[in-house]
């Protein structure tokens, strides 16, 4: 069987891989361990050392998801799993709403014709976002039962595709599910232009002995979720029984609610443990970040994830230490 990542080029992407790569076999929505044959990772482009770290089983493919034809070259013989995580990310996506469209949206569509071309039945795993939920009626924390209101672009574009990924299942053309993930952190490497980033910059500079400026209060709190748990809760995803999830296949994520003077906080005491120098963090505040993640919830119920077999973290101690161990 063969596995596809939409967004492969990218930190999550490159990470789900990875741990794919490190299994011999997948049980989609539930059934018969298949044979990972093969990984196709596709993105714009990749990086040079993305392409030295690719081993026997993976395959990269350059081309624009927004381009239907590129949507359909990438349904190869064999398709069992795809893990759609390609998308414009929400400061880009209030820049440049057309493209945020034709990515996150014209790009799913694409991806979703494609699939029920080649395949009816075949599991796809959306990765979508909190950022569906917002307004002024929005709670503090959220859940499967709250009522999506879009703020951002980006996170319009997002509901968009989680009704897309309902309504192509309720047909039969594919077996998909939808993960509302929270912020992503640590990310490696350098800021990305999404209004979340300062949650992974706000530890990983300071561990990389830079200063860091703070775009928003030391008090705002904001979901998080570790690299590796996100991985671990997208594959699960795919190997949930469709009878399990039902009708209603979007899932939020769990995660923990974090204050970010608590975050820098851990990230002391791990410096402290391990014998880290830290750089500084000082606060600089970014009005137009600060409208953005205002807008957000604050935290994640998740107790229909876990009864599903997802997982938040532990600690803040815990993430930091893992990122410190895969990338320091």
């Amino acid at each position: 069987m063969n596995i596809l990542i939409t967004g492969g080029g990218g930190f999550l992407g490159s990470q789900l891989a990875r741990e794919l790569n490190s299994r011999t076999a997948i049980s989609p929505s539930g059934g018969a361990p298949a044979a990972i044959d093969r990984i196709v990772l596709a993105d714009k482009s990749f990086s040079p050392t993305s392409r030295a770290k690719i081993g026997p089983r993976i395959l990269l493919k350059e081309g624009d998801i927004g381009d239907p034809s590129f949507a359909l070259s990438l349904m190869g013989h064999n398709l069992g799993v795809v893990f759609h995580l390609a998308a414009m990310v929400s400061g880009d996506g209030e820049r440049d709403p057309s493209g945020c469209w034709r990515t996150n949206v014209e790009g799913t569509r694409h991806l979703l014709e494609a699939c029920r071309k080649a395949s009816s039945g075949t599991v796809i795993v959306f990765a979508s976002s909190l950022a569906v939920f917002g307004g002024a009626g929005m709670p503090a924390i959220v859940s499967d039962d709250t009522k999506p209101f879009p703020q951002t672009t980006y996170g319009m574009t997002k509901l968009v595709g989680e009704l897309m990924i309902n309504d192509y299942s309720r047909k039969g053309f594919v077996d998909g599910r939808a993960a509302r993930l929270p912020t992503v952190f640590i990310r490696p490497g350098r800021p990305n232009a999404a209004a979340s980033s300062f949650a992974s910059a706000v530890l990983r500079e300071p561990l990389n002995g830079q200063s860091y400026s703070l775009p928003v209060p030391m008090t705002q709190g904001v979901p998080l979720l570790g690299y590796r748990r996100v991985v671990h809760n997208l594959v699960r995803l795919a190997e949930v029984p469709a009878a399990l999830i039902g009708g209603d296949r979007v899932v939020t994520m769990p995660s923990t609610r974090y204050e970010i003077s608590k975050m820098i906080a851990a990230l002391a005491e791990t410096a402290r443990r391990r014998g880290i120098t830290l750089g500084a963090v000082t606060e600089s505040p970014d009005d137009a970040i600060i409208r953005i993640v205002r807008g957000w919830p604050e935290g994640t119920e998740g107790s229909r994830a876990r009864t599903l077999g997802m997982k938040a973290d532990d600690s803040a101690q815990q993430v930091i230490d893992e990122y410190i161990e895969d990338f320091l």
